[in-house]
């Protein structure tokens, strides 16, 4: 595909380094020139100089015959504008854009073809919301992840000593849970993936990709590690965009308090949201987490915009008792370094960012794809569509089905129904899959599986 990215900071970056690993033909526009210049001696990708809306510049860049514009600029309105140009001058099919303010995002009439033609909304901050409150829901979780509007999720959890399933072989969680339909996707150990068979051993501190319906998933964590309380009493630090919306989001459900150092913010909050506390100061002072109990906090949340001040507010709280903390960490590079430490999770923003955005750009009917461990997997909801002839899967039992190498299929999701497990299962039209794709070289070649061949149409 030619895809035409607007933007060459963390969200864009990071898109371009995942695009171009696959083959696609990626030009990525901006005014820095620095970033292009260390993007370009990085990846195999055209970079163009200029301002993201101009016409000459999204000529310059090929918009007159580029498939797809992901416009992914800090400004709402270049983005808007990126989308509107490309639109009328080039006709460019498909638009992407970051759109972050909420005061655009809740006139649904402002993006449409008559209007402001964007195909495609991405809001990180509600993607990055979704995220944290799944994890606030699973105590334990370092991942949770939706396919099939909920019917199914795939978790992470980090095995620990004493755990029932510690030192055992994988077979035996079927025995432990005779009633329960699970699957182990992946397992990374020591950041190495390994691929999982019934004789694998789980060892302490693996990681464990386990897929199963929702209401099963608390049963299958209980397993792999000891079970955690239920979270109730939450500090956000940062009453920002994403603060505001999570206090929104879990405060009829949980004791909620906001730490916001802008007094014409705080005031805002306060009028704004319905039981949250909210507390002018700074997250790093020492005295104000200790007044307000830090020692009895279930979990402490550092979601500023600034990565430094995350890491220390999330050390101090955790040194003063906070029972699990997370932030939200820019840097990739810091986010592999706190994680796992004193610092329980860390988020990052542009990965919540860019698995909306792959969705968009896989081929075939791929409904769904997130990154996992930092981009080194995959794990993608594909339909099943056409009949037997021109269907690689169709008609077909799992145990028929050619996969691509370092690819599982995690379960099979029928109407209501969540099948897990069974080599037999025969597949059906319109039948989702859950794949998990350990190595990302073989993305294109599961996207070619389920797109249907030419007899199709």
């Amino acid at each position: 595909m030619k895809i035409i990215i607007l933007g060459a900071g963390q969200v864009g970056g990071t898109l371009a380094e995942h695009l171009a690993s696959e083959a696609n033909d990626i030009t990525v526009v901006d005014t820095d020139t620095e970033r292009l210049r260390d993007l370009g001696d990085r990846l195999d990708i055209r970079t163009v100089v200029g301002h993201c809306s101009f016409p000459t510049i999204l000529r310059q860049a090929g918009a007159d015959d580029a498939d797809m514009l992901v416009a992914v600029t800090n400004s709402d309105e270049t983005n808007m504008v990126a989308c509107q140009v490309a639109h009328t001058l080039f006709r460019t099919p498909t638009k992407i854009a970051r759109v972050r303010e909420s005061a655009y995002l809740t006139r649904s009439e402002l993006f449409d073809t008559d209007a402001i033609p964007i195909d495609v909304l991405i809001s990180p901050e509600q993607a990055v919301t979704n995220h944290i409150k799944r994890l606030i829901e699973y105590p334990g979780a370092l991942q949770v992840l939706d396919f099939a509007e909920g019917k199914a999720q795939l978790v992470c959890v980090r095995a620990y000593y004493g755990g029932p399933l510690v030192g055992q072989e994988l077979r035996q969680l079927r025995e432990h849970m005779p009633s329960v339909e699970t699957r182990v996707a992946a397992i990374f150990r020591r950041d190495r993936p390994i691929f999982p068979t019934g004789d694998t051993i789980i060892e302490v501190d693996d990681e464990v990709f386990f897929i199963a319906a929702r209401g099963h998933i608390r049963a299958v964590m209980s397993e792999l590690r000891r079970m955690e309380d239920s979270y109730r009493k939450v500090i956000i630090a940062g009453g920002g965009h994403i603060g505001e919306r999570l206090a929104e989001a879990i405060e009829s459900r949980y004791q909620v308090k906001i730490i916001e150092i802008n007094a014409a913010r705080c005031r805002y909050l306060s009028d704004s949201l319905d039981t949250t506390v909210v507390l002018h100061g700074s997250a790093s002072d020492r005295d104000l987490l200790v007044e307000e109990n830090i020692d009895e906090v279930d979990i402490f949340l550092a979601l500023t915009n600034d990565d430094e001040a995350n890491i220390m507010a999330s050390l101090l709280a955790k040194r003063l008792g906070a029972r699990k903390v997370m932030a939200i960490i820019n840097n990739p590079a810091y986010a592999d370094l706190v994680q796992g430490g004193a610092i329980d999770i860390a988020i990052s923003p542009q990965l919540a960012t860019l698995s909306t955005l792959l969705s968009h750009v896989r081929r075939g009917d791929i409904v769904s794809v997130h990154s996992l461990r930092r981009g080194a997997a995959e794990a993608i909801e594909a339909i099943a569509h056409g009949d037997r002839k021109s269907s690689k899967v169709i008609g077909r039992k799992v145990s028929e089905i050619q996969l691509p190498p370092a690819t599982t299929i995690g379960a099979i999701i029928r109407n209501d129904e969540v099948l897990i497990g069974s080599e037999d299962i025969v597949i059906q039209a319109d039948d989702h899959f859950i794949l998990f794709v350990v190595d990302k070289k073989y993305i294109r070649d599961v996207e070619r599986l389920f797109q249907p061949g030419l007899t199709f149409f």
